[in-house]
């Protein structure tokens, strides 16, 4: 293994030197890097590859509902608006205290579409 790292990182160095690196989107500025420190070490892969597919967790797509119900709340003119707002973010409130740690149960089939996703060639 040793020896393949060497001609690795000689191949790198000389693509390096030739300007094979120069001019590549995001040249000079920091890397954005997740940060999944929380996510067991054993878990990162798998969430990895779901994030990177689209699919999010049930409880973090509820908290991002909940997120834009309270700026809703906060910018609506029509107390009707605000009264539907309102009720639907009590409830996800609700289901997020319930859920207690627990994954959520998600509307509109995660499991079902993660499963066609897999399936497709």
């Amino acid at each position: 293994m040793l020896c393949l790292d060497l001609i690795a990182e000689a191949k790198i160095a000389e693509a390096a030197r030739a300007g094979a690196f120069d001019n590549l989107p995001g040249a000079g500025r920091p890397l954005v890097l997740d940060d999944d420190r929380m996510i067991p070490e054993e878990s990162r892969m798998a969430y990895r590859i779901l994030r990177n597919a689209g699919f999010v967790p049930a409880e973090i797509e509820t908290r991002r509902e909940a997120a834009s119900l309270r700026h809703l709340l906060a910018a609506a003119t029509d107390d009707a608006e605000r009264s539907r707002a309102a009720a639907r973010l009590a409830l996800l409130e609700a289901a997020l205290e319930s859920a207690n740690g627990r994954s959520l149960p998600r509307a509109g089939g995660y499991r079902t579409r993660l499963l066609e996703r897999l399936a497709r060639p």
